[in-house]
């Protein structure tokens, strides 16, 4: 029986890991040893970024909702305590699109969110 030898998995391996370290820096993107280190570092980032951006956009929305609120005359926590109580469900993605795109339903909104209170 012939035997089998690894060449071309082990090419095929390192190409990949070479092709995801197009455009590093130097080494990083022509020696495999140095362009598996920033790889695997570079999915570390992109892993934690990905948390990251639901945390920021949350804040955002907040801080939209919390400006629009202020403007109707409540508080965001407030704002949020009177939908929860007038049984409206909008999420703060939505309620931070209407608070920048139509100031008018999202003061009809706080009104109802007032009444509630």
């Amino acid at each position: 029986m012939a035997r089998v030898k690894g060449a071309m998995m082990t090419r095929k391996r390192r190409n990949k890991t070479l092709k995801l370290a197009k455009g590093y820096w130097g080494a990083k993107s022509k020696h495999f040893k140095m362009a598996k280190q920033a790889v695997m570092k570079s999915g570390n980032y992109a892993y934690v970024g990905r948390k990251l951006r639901k945390r920021d956009f949350r804040r955002l929305w907040i801080t939209r909702i919390s400006a629009q609120a202020k403007v109707n005359g409540l508080n965001y926590s407030t704002l949020m305590h009177g939908l929860k109580k007038a049984g409206i469900d909008l999420n703060r993605k939505m309620l931070a699109e209407i608070a920048v795109s139509d100031k008018e339903a999202f003061a009809a909104i706080a009104e109802k969110a007032k009444a509630a209170l």
